[in-house]
Parts: C-alpha cells; sequence; structure tokens
C-alpha cells in the first residue's frame, strides 16, 4: 500500500534553517567519574560544570557544553542491551585529519578499541564505544572540492576501509 505524498503548506513541511545545527549531547552513564575519566582524560574534553556527583558538562574550545553526563536515571546501571532502540552513536567533529590523528593517537595510548574505522569519501571517521557502550564517531570532513558526486552532482557516499595505518604516521609525525 503506498502512502499519499504529503503536501506542502505554508509554513508546514518547509526545509529547516540551513544553519541549524545539533548543539549538544547529553548521555546516560552508570558511573559519572569514570566517564570523566575517558571524555577528559582520553579524548581531551575540558570540565566546564560540575552539579555534584550526578553530572557534569564538558567541551571543547570553552563552549558552554557539547556533552553533558548524567547519571539522574541511569547510576549503576547497565548499557542498553543490542537490539534495542536508542542513541546508535554520537559523532565529533575534528577540524583537520591531523587533529583527528591525534585522536587516535589518544585513543591507542589509552588502549581504546576501535569498532571500525571507515572512508565515507565526504569523511575520514573511527567508531569506538565509551566505557557505558555509547557509540561514538570521531571524524573529519574532506574539503567539499573533493566529495565525491555522481552524474547528477549529488553527494555519492561510500563506506571503504580507511588507511588507519597513515592516520598513525600522521599523528607520530606530529608528535
Amino acid at each position: 500500500m503506498s502512502q499519499a505524498p504529503i503536501e506542502h503548506q505554508p509554513g508546514q513541511n518547509a526545509p529547516i534553517h540551513p544553519e541549524a545545527r545539533i548543539g549538544h549531547v547529553h548521555l546516560k552513564v552508570s558511573d559519572l567519574e569514570r566517564a570523566l575519566r575517558f571524555y577528559i582524560g582520553v579524548l581531551g574534553f575540558q570540565l566546564v560544570t560540575r552539579y555534584g556527583t550526578q553530572a557534569a558538562f564538558i567541551s571543547a574550545g570553552g563552549y558552554h557544553h557539547h556533552i553533558g553526563l548524567n547519571t539522574w536515571e541511569s547510576l549503576g546501571g547497565s548499557p542498553p542491551p543490542r537490539g534495542a532502540t536508542g542513541l546508535f552513536h554520537i559523532a565529533i567533529l575534528y577540524p583537520t585529519r591531523a587533529a583527528l590523528a591525534d585522536a587516535l593517537r589518544r585513543l591507542d595510548r589509552a588502549g581504546v578499541k576501535l569498532d571500525g574505522a571507515s572512508d565515507h569519501g565526504v569523511s575520514e571517521a573511527l567508531y569506538l564505544r565509551d566505557p557505558d557502550e555509547n557509540g561514538i564517531e570521531l571524524y573529519w570532513d574532506k574539503p567539499k572540492d573533493q566529495w565525491p558526486r555522481d552524474a547528477a552532482g549529488n553527494i555519492a557516499m561510500t563506506t571503504r576501509r580507511l588507511d588507519v595505518a597513515s592516520l598513525r604516521a600522521e599523528a607520530a609525525l606530529a608528535g
């Protein structure tokens, strides 16, 4: 059975403003201190503020917060089971390939294992899990003029194996 097309009504079904962005994410964690050790100690975020032992806001570059971590509904809890609905992953955008390489260096030093690493044509991405099994994508966008396009000019994303060795080599060169 096919569905009727959605009719455009003035003020309804219009595209979202092109400058709209996802500003921050809140993650339910079971152990706030453990989460802070990962997000600050491994990934390098900075603590902005804490709400006692129940919540903390962290950021990069002095923003009010990119990530909120809280135990309000999850203190001592377990991760959602595989096959359940919910957040697939958060994506953290790095400004350059060198910055992503530095993130990989941090993960390697902390012994954090990757779930995967992909070249999507438009970006290069590392996939991993935090201590509460929340999915994380660390990525950088390639310059727009390098994005693959089909014959009609549409973005033609791909999923190919990322050359992680070259990313590690770039991190080693940067020191």
